[in-house]
């Protein structure tokens, strides 16, 4: 007996979810799924690794003002109690 839209008993167009090969689909979803995954993680490492590098203001500010300290009293421009004094006040 021909079906509503003319095949014939096995060829169904709807019925029985592509012939009992339902789960082929949902296999197919699965790979699309972990391929956006995979390809937005690899997106984000190679943001984060190549992008610009943000640090708090608070530490950059300190080791640079560390550093100016050193080199001034290197260059003998402030003594060892100016040295220790300043020094306290930036690691607060």
């Amino acid at each position: 007996m021909m079906g509503w839209w003319g095949y014939g008993p096995g060829y169904n167009a709807g019925y029985g979810l592509n012939n009992g090969y339902w789960w082929t689909g949902l296999i197919g979803m699965a790979i699309q799924l972990i391929f956006w995954i995979a390809l937005i993680l690899i997106g984000v490492y190679f943001f984060r690794r190549l992008g610009p590098r943000v640090s708090s203001g608070s530490f950059v500010h300190n080791d640079a003002s560390l550093d100016i300290l050193r080199e001034r009293y290197a260059h003998g421009e402030i003594d060892s109690e100016e040295y220790e004094r300043r020094k306290q006040n930036l690691q607060r």
